[in-house]
């Protein structure tokens, strides 16, 4: 009788002959990591393959900013038939205004987006080639950039079709408004790349998301009231009242873009109203400001890479 024989079956080990085989699949290089980890911020961004919670916040504040093209939407639609003209409460130039409401999204999202792999420590890991800190960087501030554009875009988006929809005649709504269609996305862009960088330079700084957010939200906050202490009450200007004073408003900078887009020129009823130069400067002063922000980016991610 054989050795075996005298074992139960079981208790007889077994071994399995796996080996190692080579990786067989596609090769991606920077660009493939770049665009996974971009793909990786945006669903945690949205809290897309997490708890519930985490997705609540994001698709609130879309609903929220979503809010004033449905009502001007309806009330068009109620009015379309009065003898009176049309009733418009908001309009596509104010409406970029309102998205300056995703800056308590950008105070949750982007430490949340940056501060947990400082924290955790895994940058080391994850700037192992082929990524390297500059594409850390692009995927993370693109990331933030373009759900603020899509969350911005949008409503803008539902009040053009809604507006198209509730007029005499679509046709004419639409060529009667080309200018919209290149103005809007310029507009939004602009405002989007602006925040998620400063939202993600601020995050950088420190691995603790509360405090990260607390201080996106005071920086415009600071801002926005010395500026306005600088400047006086907005609602006394007349037109040559401005002063440079608006341009340390980091909340309101981007908007004094938005009307160079809209208008051609800043508005005269807004704090940089009257100055010389006025969009120039906001334009210099913008530049200033995101480069400061990618600068804190790069100075504080170039260091993994060596």
């Amino acid at each position: 009788m054989s050795a075996d024989a005298e074992i139960p079956e079981s208790r007889r080990g077994a071994v399995y002959d796996r080996g190692y085989r080579p990786y067989e699949g596609p090769r991606g290089r920077r660009g493939a990591a770049t665009g996974a980890l971009y793909r990786a911020s945006i669903r945690r961004a949205l809290g897309l393959r997490r708890a519930w919670r985490q997705k609540v916040a994001p698709f609130v504040l879309l609903g929220v900013v979503t809010v004033p093209a449905i009502v001007n939407v309806g009330i068009g639609y109620i009015t379309r038939d009065q003898p009176i003209d049309r009733i418009e409460i908001i309009t596509y130039r104010e409406y970029v205004g309102v998205s300056s409401a995703l800056l308590l999204f950008v105070a949750l999202v982007a430490p949340d987006v940056m501060c947990p792999d400082r924290r955790q420590r895994v940058l080391p890991l994850m700037f192992a080639r082929p990524l390297t800190g500059t594409d850390y960087v692009v995927a993370k501030v693109g990331s933030i950039t373009t759900i603020l554009f899509a969350f911005s875009f949008l409503p803008q988006v539902v009040l053009f079709i809604g507006n198209m929809l509730v007029s005499d005649s679509a046709l004419d709504y639409f060529t009667g408004h080309l200018d919209v269609l290149w103005q809007v996305p310029v507009a939004v862009l602009l405002l989007a790349v602006y925040y998620a960088v400063i939202g993600c330079a601020i995050s950088s700084l420190t691995d603790r998301r509360i405090v990260a957010g607390a201080a996106v939200i005071g920086l415009f906050l600071v801002t926005s009231i010395s500026s306005g202490v600088i400047v006086g009450e907005s609602d006394s200007f007349d037109g040559n009242d401005g002063s440079l004073g608006a341009l340390i408003n980091v909340l309101a900078l981007p908007l004094h873009l938005r009307d160079v887009v809209f208008l051609g020129h800043v508005d005269p009823y807004s704090q940089l109203g009257g100055v010389d130069n006025g969009g120039l400067l906001a334009a210099a002063t913008y530049i200033v400001v995101l480069c400061l922000g990618l600068g804190v980016l790069w100075r504080r991610y170039r260091w993994v890479e060596r």
